[in-house]
């Protein structure tokens, strides 16, 4: 059965890193969920399907946090003992809170512009292009992972955060526009 006393990294077979290989985390996903599905326990004590349960449920949320750039930088930074107060944690950076500002007010005026979806279109083109900077940027602080390279990924992650929100905002207008046709 499975063991739940190993982080999220060691039930996948995977180095406690930023960088994940995405492939092999699949593959060892399928190969979990294959070894603790219920059916497979479905003529097995109730002691084992409530075990066979209780590991799907365990291998879908390390899963999920490993493939999610986001969740994966909690998690990592939970593991050096850095615990975020969920919701609770916003940047410091007054030139980036600023930039946020401006990015949003961009964002309220895509849909008074002759093309909006491609002023939305480039808009998430370039949300995702500064998630794909702080990301790289992550990825050397964890592999750091001192203590100030610890509270600059956390910094990070605050930012990411934020874009991701903007980024859902966003497809949020889009699908708007697509409601009003």
């Amino acid at each position: 059965m499975l063991d739940f006393s190993k982080n999220y990294f060691e039930l996948f077979g995977l180095p406690v890193d930023y960088v994940v290989d995405t492939d092999h985390l699949s593959t060892h996903y399928r190969e979990l969920q294959k070894a603790v599905h219920p059916d497979r326990f479905a003529n097995s004590t109730e002691q084992e399907r409530r075990l066979s349960m209780q590991g799907a449920v365990h291998i879908n949320e390390a899963y999920e946090t490993l493939k999610d750039p986001i969740l994966r930088a909690r998690y990592l930074l939970s593991l050096h003992g850095v615990d975020m107060e969920h919701g609770q944690e916003t940047t410091r950076d007054a030139a980036f809170l600023m930039e946020q500002m401006e990015l949003r007010e961009a964002l309220e005026e895509a849909r008074n512009q002759p093309d909006p979806y491609q002023v939305i279109a480039d808009f998430m083109a370039d949300v995702n292009q500064r998630i794909n900077v702080l990301i790289g940027q992550m990825a050397v602080q964890f592999e750091a992972a001192t203590p100030e390279q610890l509270e600059a990924a956390r910094e990070n992650l605050r930012k990411m955060q934020f874009l991701k929100k903007l980024r859902f905002d966003a497809e949020s207008l889009e699908a708007e526009l697509d409601d009003a046709l």
